[in-house]
């Protein structure tokens, strides 16, 4: 079924710059037997003065959140099909449809290219970007220390996405295409939404907001 979806994904470029960015973030509770899922939707907001490092400000629009039993077994490289359906339950609670989604997990860089963003961008129909704190395949040389330097993260041949520093001097995130995307939009706006911290404001804080749930 991987396999099949994935060559559903996807590579366009963005019809519009995004005004409604969401995050979108799930973690595990009751010994792993509960999924919980946070989405979290932010407005960028037009600065009157340039910010420093070019740092975006946004302002909060939506919170929504979703739990259920896990219904999956545990399989690596299968965890969306434990984690979507929390996922889309949140973002149908919705009340503003976002441009695009930020997602705690991977996209395409997965063994058959369909990690939790790619999964969850097909059943949206919306650009969707994985932004993972870890990398699951793929090899990679380092990149510069400084905030905004990248370098691709490679499968064989393949580039299927990028390893991005996100703050100078800090292990960087692992970004690739969820869909309806292509890598330099997925990198560029992953930049965008990352003002102090290592993770880009939305999936910061849908992670705080589902860690909130699972205590």
């Amino acid at each position: 079924m991987q396999t099949r979806l994935a060559g559903q994904v996807r590579f366009e470029r963005l019809e519009k710059e995004p005004e409604f960015v969401a995050g979108l973030d799930c973690a595990f509770g009751d010994g792993g037997k509960r999924v919980f899922a946070a989405v979290v939707v932010l407005r960028r907001v037009a600065a009157s003065t340039p910010k420093a490092l070019g740092m975006a400000s946004f302002e909060l629009i939506d919170v929504a959140d979703a739990s259920m039993d896990v219904t999956f077994p545990y399989v690596p490289g299968l965890l969306s099909f434990r984690e979507a359906p929390a996922c889309l339950a949140a973002v149908a609670k919705l009340e503003r449809e976002p441009d695009v989604f930020l997602v705690d997990g991977q996209g395409i860089a997965h063994p058959r290219r369909l990690g939790l963003a790619s999964h969850l961008g097909l059943f949206l129909d919306r650009p969707t970007i994985g932004c993972a704190k870890s990398r699951l395949i793929g090899t990679f040389d380092e990149p510069a220390a400084e905030k905004g330097s990248h370098s691709p993260l490679y499968d064989g041949d393949e580039v299927i996405g990028a390893v991005v520093r996100t703050r100078t001097k800090v292990k960087p995130l692992f970004i690739s295409v969820g869909h309806r995307c292509r890598l330099d939009d997925a990198i560029r706006l992953t930049l965008f939404c990352t003002t102090k911290y290592r993770l880009p404001e939305p999936t910061r804080l849908a992670h705080q907001t589902v860690s909130g749930l699972k205590r």
